[in-house]
């Protein structure tokens, strides 16, 4: 199937690692030019030359990769990044950071840590681009949520509130889309096992091997999955290449779960 995403220019904040990066290799693959996003320079360069070398190598498509350096998660970085980038088909609102807190010991401080990154970053740069996608007709945006959104994580209060806030943001944003090509979608990943989870399941369960750990955790911790194990990157970022593509106009303003069955609701 052709997703139609050759040509598109698509910007994918924190792609360095993790989903983000993920998602940022799928889009390249089908054809788009990607914007890869990082605090870090030496992150953003490594990453984009690792992208880079898969695209040739493998033959995928015609896209692109190239490296932008901005902090999403503040108001100065996200600033940086609109001026180095002005316009984009694409938007991929991936920045995320969750730290394990019990909610009657979080403090203020971690809550509005976590608000200004998970959410603002969105917030701005959404703000930002949807203008010149509403304009031209066409544009995608996607928030990357969580199923904590929806079914909040005992270990990660502010984190989830952060992930369920996005959900009202991101149908806002779609409301300013009406009778046009754009479209504004959240998308909501199950527990996924990227490099953090890895660290964060582990510490959980200190005293077992890694395999032996996550089994733990799914089955302590989210015994409601379907999938019975943590998501692969690359399922979640098959996901996002979709509702992104050209294939996927008739889906805005909706939550999309690829959370492994997790949410034990039909809503």
């Amino acid at each position: 199937m052709d997703l139609g995403l050759a040509g598109r220019t698509a910007l994918v904040t924190a792609s360095t690692g993790g989903i983000g990066l993920r998602i940022a290799a799928t889009l390249a693959a089908e054809g788009a030019d990607v914007i890869v996003n990082g605090r870090s320079a030496d992150r953003v360069a490594i990453a984009t030359e690792e992208l880079a070398a898969t695209l040739t190598e493998r033959g995928h498509g015609s896209g692109s990769v190239t490296g932008l350096v901005g902090d999403a998660g503040t108001a100065q970085g996200c600033a940086r990044i609109v001026e180095q980038r002005p316009d984009v088909d694409i938007l991929v609102n991936n920045l995320g950071i969750y730290t394990p807190v019990p909610i009657d010991r979080s403090t203020d401080e971690q809550w509005l840590d976590l608000f200004g990154i998970n959410v603002l970053s969105g917030v701005r740069l959404t703000r930002h681009y949807i203008g010149g996608m509403l304009a031209r007709g066409t544009g995608r945006v996607v928030f990357i949520s969580s199923e904590a959104a929806l079914a909040p994580a005992p270990e990660l209060p502010h984190y989830s509130a952060t992930k369920t806030m996005e959900l009202s943001i991101s149908r806002n944003f779609a409301e300013l889309t009406k009778g046009t090509g754009v479209t504004v979608n959240a998308v909501l990943p199950g527990s996924t096992r990227t490099d953090g989870v890895r660290e964060f399941v582990q510490n959980l369960f200190p005293e077992l091997p890694y395999e032996q750990a996550e089994a733990r955790f799914m089955a302590d911790n989210r015994s409601t999955s379907l999938l019975a194990r943590l998501i692969d990157p690359d399922e979640i970022a098959d996901v996002v290449a979709f509702v992104t593509s050209a294939r996927a106009s008739a889906i805005n303003g909706s939550a999309l779960r690829a959370d492994g069955g997790i949410v034990r609701t039909v809503f």
